[in-house]
């Protein structure tokens, strides 16, 4: 699961002293490059939380899932290590499959 950008969509919230996406992230993830254009500065470190993804005016800013998650009946549940995160998915059928996000680690780990 990432957040993903499309700096053709973004319009850098214009007049705005930063961005939305700046504004509400708790990350603290989201910011504007040189160009104006929204961009996010450490994907393993998003939580994923879409609200950056709820809070763009010109929907630039999607939460990309894996389509396993989006079929009838499937169930997601995550566990929280100190070095990774883990998405468990099943199925409507039951089937399983994990994703793993690897924690970024921080000075001094």
């Amino acid at each position: 699961m990432s957040i993903f950008i499309d700096e053709n969509v973004c319009n850098g919230c214009k007049g705005l002293p930063e961005g939305r996406c700046e504004r509400i992230c708790p990350g603290n993830l989201c910011y504007r490059k040189e160009s104006m254009k929204a961009a996010i500065r450490d994907q393993s470190a998003c939580w994923t939380c879409a609200c950056c993804v709820k809070e763009c005016p010109v929907q630039a800013i999607e939460l990309r899932l894996p389509f396993q998650i989006g079929s009838n009946g499937a169930s997601l549940k995550v566990r929280l290590k100190r070095d990774k995160t883990i998405w468990t998915v099943w199925d409507a059928r039951g089937h399983q499959e994990e994703f793993v996000i690897q924690a970024k680690h921080v000075k001094g780990d």
